[in-house]
């Protein structure tokens, strides 16, 4: 379920000590066998990390995806350093950001590089020409069309189940960004202000962006290869040097003072993550080996162990498939704080917070007691995607319209669709039994106690047991796993959705806002809140009207 690469299966590796003897390496790789060859060599990306694979448990696409991270960690440190913007022009960090996120590209993907300029072109093309009126629509099935085309090109064409990272990946955020901007630009330059709800009428962007300044949202180096997604609002914050200007608001929403904040440091935000990185790449490389999810359908294990071990199994080995996604994305918000982006002011402690662009948050993950509080703290970014711009926005069923987009988002194995199927019944299951029966269980500290943890299991094995067609990526292991379990959490939530009301509320009102069941009202106010969260595009959008904004939406 993520943006910064596909599933695939397990390679069996072993850790070796790095050699001096690249140059042998390389000859080693050329007299492999071609099926041994096929497997390592599945892209065009630089063959000049060679000297890391052949020792390495990875093919190059990895091997060169945490090359070119780490070499946007080092070049994000140097562009805050000799490139701030006190010192630089907005005009010359636009370039550097985008020609060092589109060299990254071409090093690890090669020539696939290529459909990252030629989708963002088009796009910003039919932005252009169709107009503010329409863009959005055009602009939304032409990016998402594109993306679909070229991940059915990869995995029916080219290689199926080959890649755990591949050139899709970087599409993907890049779409969320093309979508994202053409509705904040209809939204600005069409829509009436007062049409717009408070998240909308902050996001909204009211003039059109350069070329370059599209470009360097979409293709710069810190989130090429694996985002997040972010606001073009916050980009352009950053790039213009208005990211630490912050705003004091009396408690009736009016702007008290302005003052401008020295530069606070991400030194220690960027340590800590980078140490997550360390422990979660150490955790893929030794347990998660061991732990395969493909265990899970093995056809002596099925007959031979008991309903408990095969359902503790089933949690420990999709939590072992975690930590490559933590690795992944902690790695890109990493780069991004250390570049001076994600700054998200102070918290009462004034302790400063780096989490504005962050995917996940990994203690509420693991401690989750409910499928919602799952996954509003997992890939938080395309969960706020997928809430503006389908979620708000659907006219009907728009928890099963954003799980339809959120399955063709993802790409075109059959597993994701399962998944995002089953994942359906459990959203609404989980709301029904949520809105009927936890308040019985609150008001006395052991009884709440102890409901937390009967939901911490069911949700851990729920969740487990839903994405289980995500990893297997195929419908025939999927179902041959379902038909295992016999579709017992399938019945049970078709049950609870039958016993238990589910409360329907008319589109747009508080009620049902309040009731989203994966993009909650609740984060999307703290990115609403926050006093650094959001810069102007234009001299006529003040901000004290931003601020003014911002109350008016915690107040909704």
């Amino acid at each position: 379920m993520n943006g910064a690469g596909q599933e695939a299966p397990s390679r069996r590796g072993r850790w070796w000590f790095l050699s001096m003897k690249c140059t042998s390496s390389v000859e080693k790789s050329n007299r492999m066998p071609n099926a041994e060859q096929g497997a390592r060599l599945v892209t065009s990306g630089s063959a000049q990390t060679m000297c890391f694979y052949s020792f390495l448990p990875f093919v190059r696409m990895e091997v060169n995806f945490v090359v070119c991270q780490l070499f946007a960690l080092l070049a994000a440190i140097w562009f805050r350093t000799y490139l701030h913007s006190s010192k630089t022009s907005p005009f010359i960090r636009h370039v550097v950001a985008t020609l060092l996120g589109l060299y990254l590209a071409l090093f690890c993907f090669g020539w696939y590089a290529l459909h990252f300029v030629i989708q963002s072109g088009i796009s910003y093309y039919i932005m252009i020409i169709i107009g503010v009126e329409n863009m959005h629509k055009y602009c939304f099935v032409f990016a998402l069309g594109y993306l679909t085309v070229c991940q059915i090109t990869r995995v029916y064409i080219f290689d199926y189940g080959q890649y755990s990272a591949d050139f899709s990946g970087p599409m993907m955020i890049i779409t969320q960004k093309i979508t994202s901007l053409a509705f904040e630009i209809h939204d600005g330059m069409f829509r009436k202000n007062e049409d717009l709800t408070p998240s909308q009428r902050c996001l909204a962007v009211r003039r059109m962006p350069s070329l370059l300044e599209y470009l360097s949202y979409n293709c710069n180096f810190m989130g090429i290869l694996a985002g997040p997604l972010c606001s073009y609002k916050d980009y352009i914050n950053f790039i213009e040097g208005r990211s630490y200007q912050l705003q004091q608001s009396e408690a009736n929403g009016k702007e008290d003072t302005k003052y401008e904040q020295t530069d606070p440091s991400p030194n220690i935000a960027v340590a800590q993550k980078l140490l997550i990185c360390g422990l979660s790449l150490l955790f893929h490389m030794t347990i998660t080996k061991t732990l395969p999810v493909e265990y899970n359908i093995d056809e002596n294990f099925r007959a031979t162990a008991s309903w408990p071990v095969r359902f503790f199994y089933l949690y420990v080995s999709l939590m072992a498939a975690r930590p490559k996604y933590y690795f992944a994305w902690t790695l890109a918000d990493a780069i991004n704080n250390a570049a001076g982006f994600g700054f998200r002011g102070y918290d009462k402690n004034g302790v400063t917070r780096w989490d504005l662009i962050s995917n996940l948050r990994i203690q509420q993950i693991e401690s989750s007691t409910s499928f919602k509080m799952f996954l509003d703290n997992w890939n938080i970014q395309t969960a706020l995607w997928l809430k503006r711009v389908c979620y708000e926005r659907a006219t009907f069923s728009p928890t099963i319209q954003t799980f339809i987009l959120s399955a063709i988002w993802h790409g075109v194995y059959p597993g994701y669709y399962l998944t995002f199927l089953t994942g359906v019944l459990m959203t609404l299951a989980a709301r029904a039994i949520r809105n009927n029966i936890r308040h019985y269980f609150v008001e006395s500290p052991t009884v709440k106690l102890c409901y937390d943890i009967v939901t911490w299991m069911t949700t851990q094995v729920a969740i487990s047991y839903t994405v289980v067609p995500f990893v297997l990526l195929s419908v025939k292991p999927s179902l041959t796993f379902y038909s295992s379990c016999y579709f017992c959490l399938h019945i049970a939530s078709i049950l609870v959705l039958l016993v238990f009301p589910l409360k329907r509320t008319q589109k747009g009102s508080k009620k049902h806002e309040s009731i989203q069941p994966v993009w909650s009202k609740k984060l999307e106010e703290e990115n609403l809140l926050q006093k650094n969260s959001y810069s102007t595009t234009n001299n006529s959008f003040s901000q004290k009207e931003e601020i003014t904004c911002r109350y008016q939406a915690l107040k909704q």
